[in-house]
């Protein structure tokens, strides 16, 4: 236990010393929220339910800060690692294989939390925020929207051969789910051809399901999008197990 957690601590400073990780996950959301917010204010409008602009946003930016880090983080820097023989080298340590792994969920999820709690505390600052739902279905959806993300990301670094691949890939997946799902801007102003077609995105259901439960809408509601993050994460930890290589 000892070694994982100095294993963590060593991988949190990394992430934090790396310009573009650091930058997406917790400086570009809260860019994004204080550009708009002050262009649309926070004002109750029927648009959004009687919420407003930021109300809805902050759930919605919490799920780019979801995407960011399981696919343009974890998936590239777990094919960097086993393509530098890092993942080689540290299995040849007393650490248990399964440790090393965990360090870098522990690492990537503790990231997503602080990005969220960014964005919170700036948004209640700055703009109001309101918040209907109930705190832990809000923490539960999060914490299944975050692990069913990872296995995406696991997968990634397991079928890519290098970090380089991993990234690309990892990008042309991610800015499509950014733009489409309503994770930078609203579903709502999209056309009605868009918003169909973003229901195939994995990121779609994530925002509307943090969105849904941060308004206080029931589980109920939410069957569709529960159902559908938790057979990617059961699917994404099982395919994952079968590619994930470490060397």
């Amino acid at each position: 236990m000892r070694g994982l957690w100095k294993l963590t601590w060593t991988e949190i400073k990394l992430f934090i010393r790396e310009p573009s990780a650091a930058f997406f996950t917790l400086a570009f959301p809260l860019m994004l929220l204080v550009l708009f917010g002050s262009i649309w204010g926070n004002e109750p409008t029927p648009f959004y339910g009687g919420f407003g602009y930021v109300d809805a946003s902050v759930p919605a930016f919490t799920a780019m800060i979801i995407a960011t880090c399981a696919l343009l983080s974890l998936s590239t820097v777990m094919a960097s690692y086993r393509e530098m023989r890092v993942l080689r080298r540290l299995r040849a340590t007393p650490l248990r294989p399964e440790g090393i792994l965990t360090a870098q969920v522990i690492v990537n999820f503790l990231m997503t939390v602080l990005g969220m709690m960014l964005l919170i505390v700036i948004a209640k600052l700055m703009y109001g925020l309101r918040f209907s739902g109930n705190p832990i279905s809000v923490m539960v959806a999060f914490v299944l929207s975050t692990l069913s993300f990872f296995a995406i990301g696991f997968v990634l670094a397991g079928l890519m051969p290098t970090a380089r691949t991993a990234q690309v890939v990892a990008m042309v997946l991610f800015f499509p789910m950014l733009f489409l799902s309503g994770a930078a801007m609203p579903r709502e102003i999209m056309p009605e051809r868009i918003q169909r077609f973003s229901e195939v995105l994995p990121l779609t259901h994530v925002v509307t399901l943090l969105r849904g439960l941060w308004v206080g809408n029931g589980w109920d509601e939410h069957f569709k999008e529960v159902a559908i993050l938790a057979a990617i994460l059961v699917v994404g930890v099982f395919v994952s197990a079968k590619t994930f290589r470490w060397e």
